[in-house]
């Protein structure tokens, strides 16, 4: 199959087995089908008012890979809802069958992760990897997840559409789209026509990006533009005296322009090296998991450091150490519909943010990010902010941190699905 979800490497350990077997093991682990369809009743009958649906979310990134948009969303749902966070990382190539694992995630017990992963020999197949993707989910609900039966789908996925689309007695679909899938490098070519599939038959949809609404909203009626929200007490950590300055950032020269994020095809790779040889004295900081391109490419430099991907929890001790944060983004189709989550993690930091001239930014944070619309202008900000810090700027962005939580985005989100519950039960 050419899909490859984005996790690199096999993930299976230190997760419960889940034997996937042949229909006896259906038949061995299902419920009754009395109670089975006494629960079925029960779950109908509250459709229209309940707040206590499971959500089964299949995602094209895994749970533990960059901390985005599907972790922010479930962390918070699992509050009110079981969830089912199903992901398919990379083929192995030593497995001879499909795998799959289960567990709890200990800081949210109210989710599981479901991993599936596929021997390598199979991956080609993409009708064999739909088949028993859906299979493998079938089996888990009708046995140790019989908890996650009669969903509400939530797809960010759009290939995984024909693997479960109309096949878990979902209650609703929901699409919530973070990013124009299809413009990515090496995006699977039946992508575009497996989300057209997804518009037509979700409930509701979201979108992460102001462009992105103007561009589904003409496939869906109920089409909702709701951006990334911030942790404004997780990166505000960086503005407090007793959070540490990160330790790989303490011997670089000052001042230090950072970025955290991916490091894949969205970067202007040509901008940062020409920002790092416009004054020898800074040091440039990305600090991200390399994806989509090849690390002996990146552009290098004396006071240029990548640093990898770096856990969620220290993103603020980097922060600290930051005088600028960028936004480096190259323009091109990848970035024209994208709506950076980090602007906002920005802002609860604090710190003067650059950015080149992507559309949302402009749109959305314009009055608080400098932004640049070609190299030498995004160098000339960088030496006005490290000479100048605006801070009516930078109070903008701590109020505009503070206005969008994750919180009230996931609670206004719930209301639209809630909604959509209703109207379907009225029909």
């Amino acid at each position: 199959m050419s899909y490859a979800p984005i996790l690199t490497e096999p993930a299976l350990n230190n997760q419960k087995v889940f034997e996937t077997k042949p229909s006896n093991y259906l038949n061995k682990s299902r419920k009754p089908e009395s109670a089975r369809r006494k629960n079925k009743q029960s779950s109908n009958r509250q459709n229209g008012a309940s707040h206590d649906y499971p959500i089964i979310v299949h995602s094209h990134l895994c749970w533990d890979w960059v901390w985005q948009r599907p972790q922010q969303f479930v962390s918070r749902l699992s509050k009110r809802h079981k969830i089912l966070f199903v992901e398919t990382v990379a083929p192995d190539p030593a497995l001879v069958v499909p795998a799959a694992r289960f567990r709890q995630v200990e800081k949210y017990p109210n989710t599981t992760i479901l991993t599936v992963q596929f021997p390598a020999w199979r991956w080609g197949d993409g009708a064999y990897v739909d088949s028993e993707r859906r299979r493998i989910v079938q089996q888990f609900v009708a046995g140790p997840g019989s908890e996650f039966e009669n969903p509400v789908q939530w797809f960010y996925d759009p290939m995984a559409v024909p693997a479960f689309a109309g096949q878990m007695g979902e209650r609703l679909t929901v699409y919530d789209c973070m990013d124009e899938l299809s413009r990515f490098r090496c995006a699977p070519p039946e992508m575009s026509v497996r989300e057209a599939k997804l518009l037509a038959l979700a409930d509701v949809v979201f979108t992460g990006g102001r462009k992105l609404w103007e561009s589904k909203r003409r496939h869906h009626e109920n089409c909702h533009f709701y951006g990334c929200g911030v942790d404004v007490a997780h990166f505000g950590k960086a503005l407090k005296p007793e959070t540490p300055i990160a330790t790989q950032l303490e011997s670089l020269s000052k001042p230090v322009l950072g970025y955290f994020g991916v490091v894949d095809e969205r970067l202007d790779y040509d901008l940062i090296a020409r920002l790092a040889d416009a004054n020898p004295e800074w040091s440039v900081a990305i600090v991200g998991p390399v994806l989509k391109v090849e690390e002996a490419s990146l552009p290098r430099r004396a006071n240029l450091h990548w640093l990898g991907g770096q856990p969620y929890a220290d993103l603020p001790s980097f922060c600290k150490g930051f005088n600028i944060c960028l936004m480096p983004f190259a323009l091109n189709e990848a970035t024209e519909f994208i709506n950076p989550t980090k602007a906002l993690e920005y802002m609860a930091t604090g710190r003067p943010i650059i950015s080149s001239a992507v559309p949302d930014v402009v749109a959305n944070f314009g009055e608080v990010v400098h932004v640049a619309d070609d190299v030498e202008e995004f160098i000339s900000l960088c030496r006005k902010a490290t000479a100048r810090p605006d801070a009516e700027r930078t109070r903008r962005g701590l109020a505009k941190a503070r206005e969008n939580t994750w919180e009230r985005i996931v609670s206004e989100l719930e209301g639209h699905v809630e909604e959509a519950l209703k109207t379907r039960v009225a029909a």
